[in-house]
């Protein structure tokens, strides 16, 4: 048998049997849909998770204080500090391979500009956070030793609390409240992550 009669016998069977030929397409073409689909999503999934790590910084070794235990009840990771300043200082000094220590002690809260208010996770920081975690200010400027020393009452906000906070206004110089004690606004950070803040 030639190919070109295999041919006609392939054809002359596709138009006896329409429905079970337009079903196997069907089939076909859903299963490779679906395969195409999934390997999309996996590799979305994958880049995304990279981004994730990415916007941790490669090089970043996080130190949280420890938990205690309380009547069988174990209370979250941070809600003792067991961590000091002096704690960073001495490995900053004492580990050659540290390039910033960066102590910070994080909560949530509502921050307050005019009649607009935003829940958003707080962070008090030292100016060597923005360095150690590779993220730099966009607009205004970071935290600075004398800030830190002299407990300046200052503020950065990452771009969601600042987009949702002032829209399309400028931040900088305007006086937000956070737990009813006013800060200035002297920076934006650059989007990093998923932070909402």
């Amino acid at each position: 048998m030639s190919v070109w009669q295999s041919v006609r016998i392939a054809g002359r069977a596709l138009r006896v049997n329409k429905l079970r030929s337009a079903l196997t397409m069907l089939g076909i073409i859903i299963g490779v849909a679906a395969v195409i689909a999934m390997v999309g999503v996996g590799a979305g999934a994958q880049a995304r998770v990279a981004e994730q790590i990415q916007s941790l910084g490669s090089n970043l070794i996080i130190v949280l204080s420890g938990s205690v235990t309380s009547s069988g009840i174990r209370l979250g990771t941070g809600s003792q500090l067991t961590i000091s300043e002096d704690d960073s200082a001495a490995i900053a000094r004492e580990v050659p391979l540290v390039q910033a220590s960066a102590p910070a002690v994080r909560g949530t809260a509502q921050v307050v500009y005019g009649n607009l208010n935003w829940a958003t996770v707080i962070q008090g920081v030292t100016q060597d956070y923005f360095e150690a975690r590779e993220w730099p200010v966009t607009d205004g400027r970071a935290i600075n030793p004398e800030d830190v020393e002299g407990a300046t009452k200052i503020a950065l906000l990452g771009q969601t609390t600042a987009l949702n906070l002032f829209g399309e206004s400028e931040p900088l110089g305007q006086i937000i409240r956070i737990k009813k004690v006013p800060f200035t606004v002297v920076g934006v950070l650059s989007r990093k992550g998923q932070n909402s803040w």
